[in-house]
């Protein structure tokens, strides 16, 4: 009954009243960037395409910084080599006896979005996906001066993956409770707890969490081993700044053991089976993908065609299909043909040792038929009219990161395509979803926190805003306490209106994989575009403005014809006896309510 109740008292309620050695590198660990000020990005500013690009990947990383959990060193200029320095000076020490119930040191990693709970399965899905760019595009971060602060970012998540996974077979999912910590706005040094800790083992199992953590560390190890994907058809490289053979080994050996446990552990099936505590936060709705994903990325970092066939097997037996999903840490599905593809191209002997072929032509056919749907419009998902590819379904609870992700599939994929005007449409088509972001849109609004002065002021981040009363969020303080640089918020509704809210978590939230598809696409920009900057740096200071009305989403539930809408009906009636029988459980349900159910309605 209150979780019937909650989300139509909240529409009431918001209805606005007015450990190892760090990689060899050029840049000293003494030598800390920080983020621009914002004026920086303006249309008369002296700074050429490639610092303006080199900026966006500098803020985007910088992002994480703010995200990271467990001891912080705050004084830059003294940080030994192998600890990452705080960069962010309103950051704390928090959360330094996680795991300790259990066990097991689980201080550090990530907090996983606005709030305090750390998630294995997105953040695998994370370093996979920036480990993946860095692959691909690996020489933009050496251009932008950013390799080591690259490196410190995945380390700071690998490292905590490391102790994540402390035997062959036990992985800990998550460390905190969604109920608890989902009802807590306020600072870093006053988390609510307990913070208990969630793993899987062979008595129970996930193997769409174990593979993908598998997937983490072998397309981390293939990136701190230095070796080029592809060097054909295009110039393809990692940073050479970040080889580190020793960490790439560490790191394969926990894919190893992750990729037994995934493929062998039964019975096969979805983690949150295993742990209920996720399944409100990230519950996951398929395993096959997962363990593709993690048979191709490993067969890659050790060159052994036995994971290539476990791949191939299951990929071809599953009903998977990658015209119709989204990229994201649910969906491994759409990057799975580009992956062939780039094995077809830089590894085939990975197919024809064990007597079949790479099948370049086929694994093409497969990704024309993806994308040109999406160029063409014949798939499920259709441009807004301001031009923002969106999925219903899966753009309503974060508009931004499944196009952000289409298109960078799409960039990436564009060198490899059967024919030049393919590639080029392919390019042009992922060009204009970056310059949504980036500022062309209907709100004129960069949807980077921090980026330019039009960018998102109020992200729905509770260490960022500096308030501790939940019932005030937008008001308690107005004005953010601090400026959350590089955060990629979820986006705009699917009418292209964005009211900076941050009470509107679907719009303003922030998290971990909604920064790494920009991270990447940033990064490849800086190499495709050395003459062309940022869109945002042709708009004017004052060029975005709320749009009138109100939000119209998991949110602000509402009426699209005008008007209240069944469900807000429903809850005058409802919250009128509830407020005669007694007016203090509307409080109570609508706390309980808004944020205790706030992670469910992700749906990333």
């Amino acid at each position: 009954m209150l979780l019937l109740l909650s989300p139509l008292c909240t529409f009431l309620l918001l209805l606005p009243s007015s450990t190892t050695t760090l990689a060899q590198n050029t840049t000293t660990s003494s030598s800390f960037w920080s983020p621009p000020p914002s004026s920086a990005s303006l249309p008369n500013s002296t700074l050429s395409p490639t610092e303006q690009w080199s900026n966006l990947v500098g803020n985007l990383i910088w992002f994480y910084d703010a995200q990271r959990s467990g001891k912080l060193d705050d004084e830059p200029g003294t940080t030994p080599v192998g600890v990452v320095g705080n960069r962010v000076a309103w950051r704390n020490d928090s959360a330094l006896e996680d795991g300790r119930e259990e066990g097991v040191d689980l201080v550090g990693g990530y907090y996983d979005a606005g709030d305090y709970l750390k998630c294995t399965y997105p953040l695998t899905f994370v370093l996979a996906s920036i480990s993946w760019g860095a692959i691909d595009f690996g020489t933009a971060y050496e251009k932008a001066n950013q390799t080591l602060y690259l490196d410190r970012m995945l380390r700071y998540g690998l490292d905590w993956l490391i102790k994540a996974h402390p035997s062959a077979s036990t992985l800990f999912v998550q460390v905190g409770e969604g109920s608890v910590d989902n009802n807590y706005w306020g600072g870093d040094l006053t988390l609510p707890l307990p913070r208990p800790a969630y793993q899987i083992n062979l008595t129970f199992p996930g193997t769409d969490a174990a593979a993908s953590a598998s997937a983490a560390f072998a397309s981390a190890s293939f990136l701190y081993s230095s070796t080029p994907l592809l060097t054909s058809p295009t110039a393809y490289s990692p940073p050479q700044g970040l080889a580190n053979q020793s960490y790439a080994q560490t790191l394969l050996g926990h894919a190893r053991e992750l990729y037994a446990f995934a493929a062998g552990a039964e019975p096969k099936g979805v983690y949150q089976k295993s742990v209920p505590a996720v399944k409100g936060i990230y519950a996951s709705s398929g395993w096959e993908d997962a363990l593709v994903w993690a048979g191709l990325w490993m067969a890659l970092a050790t060159n052994e065609s036995s994971y290539y066939s476990d791949a191939l097997t299951l990929y071809s037996s599953s009903n998977l299909s990658p015209t119709s999903s989204v990229f994201n840490w649910d969906s491994m599905t759409p990057a799975l043909p580009i992956l062939f593809t780039q094995i077809a191209l830089a590894r085939p002997g990975l197919a024809t040792s064990i007597g079949i072929d790479a099948n370049l032509t086929g694994w093409r056919t497969v990704c024309e038929t993806m994308f040109d749907g999406i160029v063409e419009g014949k798939g499920r998902a259709k441009k807004t009219s301001g031009g923002l590819l969106y999925y219903e379904g899966d753009s309503d609870a974060a508009s931004l990161n499944p196009a952000l992700n289409a298109a960078m599939l799409m960039l990436r994929y564009a060198p490899m395509a059967s024919s030049t005007a393919k590639g080029e449409s392919y390019t042009t088509y992922a060009q204009g979803q970056i310059d949504y972001v980036l500022g062309n849109n209907p709100m004129s609004a960069p949807y980077v926190v921090g980026q330019n002065p039009n960018s998102p002021k109020n992200p729905h981040s509770a260490m960022a805003a500096g308030g501790s009363n939940i019932g005030a969020i937008d008001t308690d303080p107005v004005v953010s306490a601090y400026v959350l640089y590089g955060a990629v918020i979820g986006g705009p509704d699917k009418k292209d209106r964005f009211f900076d809210r941050r009470s509107d978590y679907v719009e303003t939230e922030i998290a971990l994989d909604y920064n790494a598809p920009l991270l990447t696409l940033a990064a490849q920009s800086l190499l495709r575009l050395p003459n062309t900057a940022p869109f945002y740096t042709t708009l004017a200071a004052d060029a975005y403005s709320v749009p009138p009305g109100s939000p119209c989403d998991e949110a602000y539930p509402c009426n699209e014809s005008g008007g209240l809408s069944e469900a807000a009906k429903i809850a005058i009636a409802v919250v009128v006896v509830v407020v005669v029988l007694g007016g203090g459980l509307v409080v109570g349900w609508w706390w309980f309510g808004w944020f205790g159910g706030r992670k469910g309605g992700k749906g990333r």
